[in-house]
């Protein structure tokens, strides 16, 4: 299993910390273009850190986390994550001189893009294909299902096959492209689930997250889930490891996995209560391989 600390620094060549910047993007399903509402699953304040504004600009929130990570990292270079909501949602412009800024300051030396596959349009690619041939570009793509009747129940608003094709597309331009996926969605199966990692291994993937279902204060499941109309098996932890064994296995193996889990503020998570930090999951599951 190869891990993205190890791959990134191959990539980098130093050792790399993400930057998360928020740029007051929306989604096309909270807007009313396709929908409203958001994802089923989604609070953004369970992952967004405190420096992260969208009244500040790009350069002053990449300013402030640097001064948070260097007290412990002084040597660190950094990647401009441009994490909330859809980040190539809006106008092209604008946004590549978003990305642009991002990079102008010090010691970012590349960007990841968080976004929907039905977000990229034909001349915003071109210029990430561009940029791409000066330094890093990822492009994180929410998959979060191979199965389009999972995605309507979670008002994702978006088809297996539009991933498919945005990998494509990406991946053709020199793009590392990442896929983000949700493990326990309603009426998935653990054999559905696995099959993901059938799927993922047939693309030009570079890597991929993974995180279990987690009910969090403030999404619409939350709310489904204290009336008991949310029909879900949630994880246990042991489970859980058991069934991210199997999937490493089922993967092709030069595809990076992030992550396995999520780790939202205590406070937010309704269910399921771990109490375990990632790193200590990792650990036991680097254990059970």
């Amino acid at each position: 299993m190869k891990e993205y600390n190890q791959y990134i620094r191959e990539k980098i060549g130093r050792r790399v910390q993400k930057l998360s910047v928020n740029i007051g993007a929306s989604c096309p399903n909270r807007d009313g273009s396709i929908g409203v509402g958001g994802c089923a699953f989604c609070n953004n304040k369970s992952f967004s850190p405190g420096y992260c504004d969208a009244e500040k600009s790009v350069t002053q929130q990449i300013k402030e986390g640097k001064e948070f990570f260097r007290k412990k990292y002084p040597d660190m270079v950094y990647l401009a994550y441009f994490q909330a909501y859809t980040n190539t949602y809006g106008e092209t412009g604008r946004l590549l001189a978003q990305y642009r800024e991002a990079l102008a300051c010090e010691d970012v030396v590349g960007l990841v893009i968080g976004t929907r596959p039905d977000c990229i349009a034909e001349d915003l690619l071109e210029g990430l294909a561009e940029i791409a041939k000066e330094t890093y570009v990822c492009v994180e793509l929410g998959a979060e299902s191979i199965y389009d009747e999972a995605l309507r129940k979670i008002n994702r608003g978006h088809t297996w096959g539009c991933t498919q094709e945005a990998v494509q597309r990406l991946a053709g331009k020199g793009i590392d492209v990442g896929l983000h996926f949700i493990m326990g969605l309603p009426g998935e199966s653990r054999e559905d689930m696995l099959r993901v990692a059938d799927e993922v291994s047939k693309m030009p993937v570079a890597l991929i997250k993974l995180h279990q279902l987690q009910i969090i204060e403030g999404s619409l499941f939350a709310n489904e889930y204290m009336k008991g109309e949310l029909d879900v098996e949630l994880w246990e932890a042991e489970d859980y490891l058991d069934f991210c064994a199997e999937f490493v296995n089922r993967l092709r193996e030069d595809i990076v996995i992030e992550r396995f889990t999520s780790q939202s503020p205590p406070e937010m998570v309704i269910a399921p209560k771990w109490g375990l930090k990632n790193y200590e999951f990792m650990n036991l599951l680097r254990k059970r391989l």
